[in-house]
């Protein structure tokens, strides 16, 4: 059978003792853009976060054996707050990296949007996949 990470199907996998822990629509400021008028002020992002992590199934009812979305949600305002990004491109990999620092998240998807950069779009952004090492996997 083929899955792949980038459809929701493929993400949880019970085989492989994989869960799919997701935060969506997460509202940010950021300092973000490479314009003149961009510069020096912050603007609203949107983000969604992806995780493939451990199945929460052997923490039983215990908060601190699971991977946590309020963690996730936390490192991802850590990022965004670190400075001003020129890219969305940039943001996104820096978030995914942070998040996969820890050894539970097998994999993240992270959707980074502008609402407004483009007129008449709802919001123009950048989603990335980025797999922790030797976890490639999860794509097969």
């Amino acid at each position: 059978m083929t899955k792949s990470f980038v459809t929701p199907v493929g993400f949880a996998d019970a085989r492989q003792g994989v869960a799919h822990l997701f935060v969506r629509g997460l509202v940010v400021e950021a300092e973000i853009g490479v314009w003149a008028h961009e510069k020096g002020r912050r603007q609203i992002i949107r983000i969604d976060l992806d995780l493939a992590v451990d199945d929460p199934r052997s923490a039983g009812d215990d908060h601190g054996k699971v991977v946590c979305y309020e963690w996730a949600s936390n490192e991802t305002r850590g990022v965004v707050a670190s400075g001003h990004f020129n890219l969305v491109e940039r943001l996104a990999e820096e978030i995914a990296d942070r998040l996969l620092c820890d050894a539970r998240v097998h994999a993240v998807r992270i959707r980074v949007e502008k609402p407004g950069a483009i007129r008449g779009a709802d919001a123009a952004g950048i989603e990335i996949v980025r797999l922790a090492g030797g976890k490639s996997d999860l794509l097969r």
